[in-house]
């Protein structure tokens, strides 16, 4: 049979530490729940929508507004469907795909997910960047070079815990609000013409061009998988009231942070319509512009300082939450956890280069089509995480009572239908004047190549769910317990293990039983290092806590069967520091540890525990 990978739950700093349990007052339920979809409403705000918002307001004036409340409402369903999942399933949607979809798919789509991630913090190192020079009148690359150092401001925050997280992003998001409340105030738009832009109307090549930068600004990609992930940080209970209870309110959640969210790109758009359209000035694209004109045509000093704070707003909060999706999508695909500042550093760099590089070829004025093309990227990676999506919370058997009725599901796969037909032709449309322009045959054939590639991966996501019989793998937190076999050899009295749950615990428990026997005392030894263990100690009751207990007493109980005297304990924290004082206390006359399986660059990247324990314990240590 072949051998399951580990599983770990999502972030699992943060997973179940907020109790939802208890709470006696209706206020007090509400609250417990509310938080997730704030965190995932500031990429609906992000600097990218600025761009895609300012570029449809000043050219079409309030015609695109229809757009953007369609986009709102397709996102208030995905969502929607995206925390029920995460409830329902306890799965976010990059683990439920890698449980479903073959290797090299879920490759293609691990591959697609990142370059979003890279095309929306694109927009949030510009945003960031033109909000700095803005307010403080440096260059372009330096404010760039500024964004590096929010690197490490997620670390400071997910140490604080989730609900102060929360908080944080909450006042930047009123923030924007405000600012822009004020903005509108400024501008005093028709609202009556503001009111005809709600009606759809034909949109023209160019119209849909801005229109699906709006859609792909709107509804991101990564907030589906940070949704889904965000919504297992509220400990409930495990019955059908309670799940449906969480569902409610998190819908609840949804409906009004992402209904902010609406309002703050409303009011973007209708500021550039009121103010730029309305002058004549239908090709101001650049955030920059906006800025500049702002002071002039409103007569209102105020107006380009609170646009200034806003785009900082904007920019800081979503990077945030797109370095959370950037763990989700890495962790949830290809199961591999690296310490939090360094995938944070690298997706910042992956998106720094392309800004610089853009700067520097192209000049600072080239930002704004930077940013709406951006935007166009997401839409065009859209269809491959919504598709999964409805899937999951389609399936009965997975969802059981939970998964969604037949009329959500029609209108979850008409917003799909919408999504990719746009893409669809948008794509299409481009590659006409490729094939037609004077653009080499060797280029032709590749984007052809790379069509039908996307195409194929398309049809995969849509129809292998129907057809494939494998089901989701059976809920695993570490490998298979492995089987001990008898030594002979007995030279130590008590001997102090420490273990880590992956396969090389079977070579240090065997080598621990040949350098003791039946006589000696054995203590089985694990370290919980998630963030709410080094926060909380002893105090956290995660889930990753409680199956590394249950994981202990099954070697417990196979050693005592082999007649072997032993007992565990559970430390909670750095391993470096309390695995030796457990030793130390224990007065262990030796340490078994096995090796962490990775050297060089990987110690760097995941960390190490063996050098750390070796100069602190007062016994020997046996590596195996």
């Amino acid at each position: 049979m072949k051998k399951q990978k580990e599983f770990q739950p999502s972030l699992q700093e943060v997973n179940a530490s907020v109790d939802t349990s208890g709470k006696r007052t209706l206020f007090k339920k509400i609250f417990a729940f509310f938080g997730p979809a704030y965190l995932v409403s500031v990429g609906y705000m992000d600097p990218g929508n600025w761009a895609t918002d300012i570029a449809g307001g000043s050219k079409f004036g309030y015609q695109l507004l229809w757009v953007l409340l369609m986009s709102n409402l397709i996102a208030l369903l995905l969502q929607s469907l995206s925390a029920r999942l995460g409830i329902v399933r306890n799965r976010d949607l990059a683990q439920a795909s890698r449980e479903t979809y073959p290797h090299l798919v879920n490759i293609c789509l691990y591959v697609l997910a990142e370059i979003a991630i890279a095309a929306c913090d694109l927009a949030e190192v510009l945003g960031m960047a033109i909000g700095l020079q803005l307010l403080f009148g440096i260059s372009l690359a330096t404010g760039v070079m500024i964004t590096v150092l929010d690197t490490f401001l997620l670390l400071f925050l997910i140490n604080l815990g989730i609900r102060k997280m929360e908080a944080f992003i909450i006042s930047l998001v009123a923030i924007i609000g405000f600012s822009f409340l004020a903005e509108i105030f400024f501008a005093k738009p028709n609202m009556a013409e503001v009111a005809s832009g709600l009606i759809p109307t034909a949109l023209s090549n160019e119209a849909l061009y801005i229109a699906i930068g709006i859609i792909g600004a709107t509804v991101m990609p990564h907030n589906l998988y940070l949704h889904s992930s965000l919504v297992q940080t509220r400990k409930i209970e495990k019955s059908s009231k309670s799940i449906w209870r969480a569902i409610r309110f998190n819908i609840a959640d949804s409906a009004i942070a992402l209904n902010m969210a609406f309002f703050v790109n409303a009011a973007i758009l209708v500021l550039a319509a009121a103010v730029f359209h309305k002058s004549g000035l239908f090709e101001i694209a650049e955030i920059q512009d906006a800025h500049q004109l702002l002071a002039p045509m409103l007569g209102n000093n105020l107006a380009p300082i609170l646009f200034a704070v806003a785009l900082i707003a904007a920019g800081q909060s979503s990077t945030i939450t797109g370095t959370l999706a950037g763990q989700i999508v890495m962790e949830g695909y290809i199961n591999l956890r690296i310490q939090p500042w360094v995938r944070r550093l690298v997706t910042r760099l992956i998106a720094i280069i392309p800004a610089f590089i853009t700067i520097h070829v192209f000049g600072e004025r080239s930002t704004g089509e930077l940013l709406v093309l951006s935007q166009v990227i997401l839409s065009l990676q859209l269809g491959f995480a919504v598709i999964p999506l409805i899937h999951f919370v389609s399936d009965k058997n997975k969802m059981g009572e939970f998964a969604i009725g037949p009329i959500i599901k029609t209108l979850s796969w008409i917003c799909a239908i919408i999504i990719v037909g746009l893409n669809i032709k948008l794509v299409a449309e481009a590659m006409s004047d490729v094939f037609y322009s004077d653009t080499l045959l060797l280029w032709k054939i590749l984007l052809a190549l790379v069509c039908l590639g996307i195409g194929w991966l398309l049809l995969m996501t849509v129809f292998y769910p129907l057809i494939s019989k494998a089901s989701f793998r059976s809920k695993v937190f570490h490998d298979e317990p492995s089987q001990i076999s008898t030594p002979e050899s007995i030279k130590y009295k008590r001997i102090a293990i420490a273990l880590d749950f992956s396969s090389s615990d079977k070579k240090a428990i065997e080598n621990a039983l040949s350098v003791g026997g039946l006589n000696t005392h054995y203590l089985l030894i694990h370290a919980v290092e998630s963030a709410g263990a080094l926060t909380f100690g002893k105090e956290i009751e995660d889930m990753e806590s409680e199956h590394d207990k249950q994981h202990l007493e099954h070697y417990i109980k196979t050693l005592k069967g082999m007649g072997y005297f032993a007992e565990y304990q559970i430390a909670h924290g750095n391993p470096g520091n309390v695995i030796p004082e457990i030793v130390n206390d224990f007065d262990a006359g030796l340490i078994v540890m096995g090796q962490h399986g990775h050297k060089g660059l990987k110690d760097f990247l995941l960390g190490t525990t063996i050098d750390k324990v070796r100069h602190k314990v007062k016994c020997p240590m046996l590596v195996v």
